[in-house]
């Protein structure tokens, strides 16, 4: 298991065919695309202690992804006949792109599932009255996961800063009020069991009438924290079975992400939505060329994807 104790190894995450100590590193193929995000930019109205995303008001790195990029990439799915199933979008903030309820509108009406990260505040609020003329046309096909970190004030703000609360609980409010198809993400950076955690979840939604089961692992995503700089076992391919966990369970197997680099012509296909910044992970500008297999040569892949057992998708 990772050990946060001790700094990470300088000789790990090198080679992408070997590991540190010359076994072969695992890789995990694409086995049937499902799912395609959308990063839409990595600005975001607040900043959050150890985010995922290094997402922040003043982080820029990644462009807000238009319309007409993604429309590109949606008639690329349906010109291959690929069978995916669902479009997702990430940033930073989704409400923040100007795009994002056009960009929401022409997917659920080529008849996709859309999933939607959002930390329900203002950028949401925003937009309320547009969002409620999706939900009426396309019910249930479009469904919103609000990040709520701790299922106390003090826990949330903890990481999200001083009085995001109230915002995302009246955001949180809203969804559940206006019947949106939604679930919960939270973190698990606290020294308390996954059992603990959903039992306080639970609390939350009961008070708040929430309508989501805090023990549906589908609709109260608890994420493994990530640290970097943390020591982490690399994954070689002896470890699929020493774990008794199949490549084909991972985020790569069946999801792709598309970013748009600031100042790029175009935007750029990644394995999934952890590792948006690093070059040595892409694997091209259309999805095409993105049927390659993905070496897990990223602690994130180790910590987050195959000993955390995570996946950004809903299911």
């Amino acid at each position: 298991m990772p050990d946060s104790s001790r700094a990470l190894d300088p000789k790990k995450f090198l080679d992408p065919l070997i590991t540190a100590d010359g076994q072969q590193r695992a890789v995990v193929a694409l086995t049937h695309l499902t799912t395609l995000w959308f990063n839409t930019g990595s600005l975001c109205n607040i900043t959050c202690v150890n985010c995922y995303m290094d997402s922040s008001p003043r982080n820029d790195a990644l462009a807000y992804i238009s319309l007409a990029e993604m429309r590109a990439y949606l008639d690329e799915i349906a010109d291959a006949q690929m069978q995916v199933e669902e479009i997702a979008f990430t940033g930073g903030e989704p409400f923040m792109n100007p795009d994002i309820i056009p960009m929401i509108g022409e997917a659920l009406s080529r008849g996709y599932k859309v999933l939607v990260l959002t930390n329900a505040m203002k950028p949401l609020l925003n937009k309320r009255d547009k969002l409620l003329v999706l939900k009426h046309t396309h019910g249930d096909a479009l469904s919103i996961r609000v990040s709520v970190d701790h299922y106390t004030r003090q826990g949330h703000e903890e990481i999200r800063g001083k009085d995001t609360w109230p915002p995302m609980l009246e955001g949180l409010r809203w969804l559940a009020g206006n019947g949106f198809n939604m679930a919960v993400a939270g973190r698990t950076c606290w020294d308390e069991g996954e059992e603990a955690g959903r039992a306080g979840y639970a609390r939350l939604f009961a008070n708040e009438n929430i309508p989501v089961d805090a023990a549906d692992r589908a609709r109260l995503v608890l994420f493994p924290e990530m640290d970097t700089d943390a020591d982490v076992p690399e994954i070689t391919v002896h470890c699929w079975d020493i774990l008794g966990i199949q490549p084909e369970s991972m985020m790569c197997a069946s999801s792709r992400m598309v970013v748009k680099r600031k100042g790029a012509d175009k935007p750029v296909v990644m394995p999934c939505t952890l590792l948006p910044y690093d070059e040595a992970f892409e694997l091209g500008n259309a999805l095409g060329d993105s049927n390659k297999a993905v070496q897990l040569n990223h602690p994130h892949c180790a910590k987050f994807c195959v000993l955390g057992g995570a996946s950004c998708s809903p299911d």
